[in-house]
């Protein structure tokens, strides 16, 4: 069992809220697409045209250092760059070193649910900064547990059962575990009373109090080597191991989760003597059709194109899977994305954080 002060030191603070080593850099002035290995897939990473290299790295927070100016001195990033990025880590990127997207046609091939995304959560009249290539929801994840998945009508509550004490893999994300307890209670965080609520840090206690480990990126090895028996991670992360693993179930509970987003996003070269290449227009579109669109499918990635283009497709998926890879209306509706906070906000919820672990 993981005692508090182990799980303190996993979790971190709520400065990280916002969400969710690499191959040889390029020439310099060579266009690049950056992306977090394992967060693009290959089949549609193979397919990038030239002039455009993809340069894979060990984790967004490199990827974010490499635009960083300070990392200009050591690494070939003068020249025009597309950077692939969650929406958490893309929210933290200087939007002056963005370009406005010229993608209006493919923009306008997806579904309403894609334009606060591609603005970055931004005001409404925002000029488009981001491509939203893919979206999902949190799933729970359950091991060899029929006895729990025949209660799946408790929803996220399932999670407090006293049976899976010390066997819960939770989010690394404070933010992601709140939203979590705000569902418990039948509560949500759009509205601003629910913070207030007095039973929620109580209820964030009782959901840490759960947990084996807070890493939802290399916790589903615990899940895995049966060290948990339950475990809350991105539906990209559980859909191929859904596929094959029989003693794996998983639920999306109606009253639905955060989302989380996978962005395309323009940089500006650094160097103006160079000449800034055209996006990969079609290489993008290739991306929302088949057959490339079956093959992100199978690897979790579901595009945000609208309803009636997406069900033929995920017909001929296992019945099971598909309200996983994409949820009913009704439970969509209950799904929230998570915009990076405004200097109140933080505090509310850093207050509310450290509430609950004191307790």
């Amino acid at each position: 069992m993981t005692s508090r002060r182990q799980v303190l030191q996993l979790m971190g603070s709520v400065v990280a809220l916002g969400t969710a080593g690499g191959c040889a850099p390029a020439r310099s002035g060579q266009p690049q697409l950056l992306n977090v290995t394992g967060d693009l897939p290959k089949a549609w990473l193979q397919e990038l045209p030239s002039p455009w290299q993809p340069r894979s790295l060990d984790r967004p927070e490199q990827v974010l250092s490499l635009v960083d100016s300070s990392a200009l001195q050591e690494e070939a990033l003068a020249g025009a760059a597309l950077l692939a990025l969650g929406d958490g880590w893309a929210q933290q990127l200087d939007r002056a070193r963005l370009q406005p997207l010229e993608a209006s046609a493919l923009l306008e091939q997806l579904a309403p649910i894609a334009q606060a995304p591609s603005r970055l959560f931004a005001a409404e009249g925002n000029v488009p900064l981001a491509f939203p290539w893919a979206f999902g929801t949190w799933l729970l994840v359950l091991r060899s547990r029929p006895d729990l998945w025949r209660q799946r009508q408790r929803g996220w509550s399932l999670l407090l059962d006293p049976s899976l004490r010390g066997k819960v893999v939770l989010p690394s994300s404070p933010r992601v575990v709140i939203e979590l307890a705000l569902r418990q209670l039948g509560l949500s965080s759009a509205d601003p009373q629910s913070l207030t609520n007095p039973a929620l840090p109580n209820q964030v206690s009782q959901l840490v109090d759960q947990a084996l480990a807070l890493d939802e990126r290399d916790g589903l090895n615990l899940l895995l080597a049966g060290e948990a028996d339950a475990a809350v991670v991105p539906s990209h992360r559980a859909i191929p191991l859904l596929k094959k693993d029989p003693r794996l179930s998983a639920l999306l509970p109606e009253s639905g989760s955060p989302l989380w987003w996978q962005l395309l996003l323009r940089l500006a070269p650094r160097d103006s003597a160079l000449v800034d290449p055209p996006l990969p227009l079609e290489w993008i579109r290739d991306g929302l059709s088949l057959p490339l669109l079956d093959r992100l499918l199978a690897a979790g990635w579901v595009p945000p194109l609208p309803r009636q283009q997406l069900e033929p497709v995920l017909r001929r998926w296992p019945e099971r899977l598909r309200p996983l890879l994409l949820p009913s209306d009704a439970v969509l509706q209950r799904c929230n994305s998570l915009p990076m906070f405004s200097p109140v906000e933080r505090s509310r919820w850093q207050t509310l954080w450290d509430q609950a672990l004191s307790r």
